[in-house]
């Protein structure tokens, strides 16, 4: 019997989801997407949940989207896919209880856009991010574009988006894309000691705090909407398709200009 690619456990009022896709670095693809929006969507109707803390089956966080299974897409399935990964992202950052991203290894693409979705970011030593989509011909379709320069700045965003350049977990807490980093075995203690924290406070405050500052930080939903709209144009182009058959041949890829 298979694995189930998504695992969401609750201990006292804490539930735990985790990707578990761990022989494709926990890749999206669009089953893990429809289970992560459905385990998403269960939890925020839970009145006794305190927290939820999303995370990989080592050795990875989130590689990004599953890009050898969007190779065999149409462009229509790719922007499907896509929207999937959309969809996951929203229904975590709509959970009403504060998240935490538990990041070890790599946290790239869509996946790092799962964690900026998230409240809360630690990571430990061994952890990598980056946004590498315009190496493959695209850009973040999952809202990394509003929500990157909300955490970091426009010109640190545009440094790692434009260029696509992998950064280490000290430089991502520097610049402000996580909050805190540990040793790879200190990572569960360091969740565990801020869920002892996050226990002080009242349980309707802390999602009252939350609702208000969702709505003081919230995306513009016509930037949102244009910004998809470009994503689509890329998901049908000749550089996206160029981009996905270098990564499964494993080569650079190509980009002839017009």
């Amino acid at each position: 019997m298979a694995e189930p690619v998504l695992l969401v456990q609750r201990t006292d009022d804490i539930a735990t989801i985790t990707l578990n896709r761990p022989a494709v670095r926990n890749a999206l693809d669009r089953a893990l997407a429809s289970a992560l929006v459905t385990a998403a969507r269960e939890l925020a109707r839970d009145a006794e949940l305190r927290a939820v803390v999303l995370r990989g089956t080592p050795p990875a966080f989130c590689a990004g989207a599953d890009l050898r299974e969007r190779l065999a897409l149409t462009p229509e399935e790719r922007t499907a896919h896509t929207e999937a990964i959309a969809a996951a992202v929203e229904a975590l950052a709509d959970l009403p209880v504060p998240t935490i991203a538990a990041i070890s290894g790599a946290c790239l693409a869509g996946g790092a856009e799962l964690a900026l979705a998230c409240d809360l970011r630690f990571a430990d030593t061994t952890a990598r991010f980056g946004f590498p989509e315009v190496r493959r011909g695209i850009f973040p379709g999952a809202g990394g574009m509003l929500r990157l320069p909300q955490l970091v700045g426009p010109s640190r965003a545009a440094d790692l988006l434009f260029s696509g350049r992998v950064i280490d977990a000290e430089e991502a807490l520097r610049i402000g894309l996580v909050d805190r980093v540990c040793p790879p075995d200190q990572l569960d203690n360091l969740v565990a000691d801020w869920l002892r924290e996050l226990r002080q406070a009242a349980p309707a405050a802390v999602r009252a705090t939350k609702a208000a500052l969702r709505r003081a930080l919230t995306c513009d939903a016509v930037t949102l909407a244009d910004i998809r709209a470009l994503r689509r144009t890329l998901d049908a182009s000749p550089e996206y398709e160029e981009g996905l058959r270098a990564f499964a041949e494993k080569r650079p890829p190509s980009w002839v200009q017009d």
